[in-house]
């Protein structure tokens, strides 16, 4: 029943993210892990916090590893991260992980990892409310689904980007681990979450998901899995892909189109093929 909160030695954020958790929350060092330290938390059961030293997306079977050389057997992961874009636009992000066609970057080919949507959606909630709070310029959103690594437990990324200017800057980092110690506090495990939040799989938009970030900080829906469109122009989302991310998407009632992103050739393919596999479509009238 282990949490596992996940960091790279060589990732600047991701290891202020670390530190800033370290200072709001209290731990206890219980062992090493690629000769880090690993520490557990001491008023909340079950949370455990290491690094390793490479790059998180390229770490496959991180799970598998852990339970092997610590004895720990891992529910879900958390990788507190970096985010990089060519703009460098303040961000604070939060996304699932998998890929929906080559693994360019970690992870398997064509494979999406189990995601914890009504935990994402609860923790970009109050990076929100924490970010306006401490009056940040940032952007706040989710990115849909993305690279790796390949885990067999439910995953999500935290992230505060998008340059290294930002990624060694302290209030960011402050402001998304503020957010996961909120979490820890009060929803340890996605079924700690109430259960009246319908669990959505999003299709189409930009790799920013601004309609799916939009439609949580207004309504009480969580998103999972996210395609976005570039994707389906690739050629990418076929039905093994969309079953694959209701499948992947833990409570998934059905899907969510951001209509305006998508043609309606698009839209008429797709709500035929959920037709036929009996997933329900959603509109805003529904959420």
């Amino acid at each position: 029943m282990t949490v596992l909160i996940i960091s790279s030695t060589e990732d600047p954020a991701g290891t202020n993210i670390k530190k800033e958790l370290l200072l709001q929350l209290d731990w206890e060092e219980i062992g090493t892990f690629f000769n880090n330290p690993v520490y557990k938390t001491i008023a909340i059961k079950n949370v455990i916090m290491l690094s390793i030293n490479d790059r998180t997306i390229h770490h496959e079977n991180i799970d598998l590893e852990i339970e092997k050389q610590l004895g720990i057997k891992p529910k879900q992961a958390i990788f507190i991260s970096r985010h990089s874009s060519k703009t460098g636009q303040p961000t604070l992000t939060t996304h699932p992980i998998g890929n929906y066609g080559n693994a360019e970057f970690g992870g398997k080919t064509r494979t999406i990892i189990p995601c914890l949507p009504r935990l994402m959606t609860q923790l970009l909630r109050e990076i929100s409310k924490n970010a306006k709070k401490a009056e940040l310029c940032h952007e706040v959103c989710f990115e849909v689904t993305h690279h790796g690594p390949f885990l067999s437990i439910p995953t999500i990324y935290a992230e505060v980007g998008s340059n290294e200017e930002e990624w060694k800057k302290s209030k960011p980092a402050s402001i998304i681990a503020k957010s996961l110690v909120y979490l820890l506090n009060n929803y340890l495990y996605e079924q700690d979450l109430p259960k009246d939040i319908p669990v959505l799989v999003g299709i189409g938009g930009g790799h920013y998901a601004p309609r799916f970030t939009d439609i949580i900080l207004g309504k009480n829906v969580a998103f999972g899995h996210m395609i976005p469109t570039y994707q389906i122009r690739a050629g990418n989302i076929d039905e093994a892909i969309i079953k694959q991310a209701i499948d992947k998407t833990p409570n998934a009632a059905g899907v969510y189109f951001h209509r305006k992103a998508l043609k309606k050739s698009e839209i008429t393919h797709y709500k035929k093929m959920c037709k036929e596999n009996d997933i329900k479509v959603f509109s805003s009238k529904n959420s």
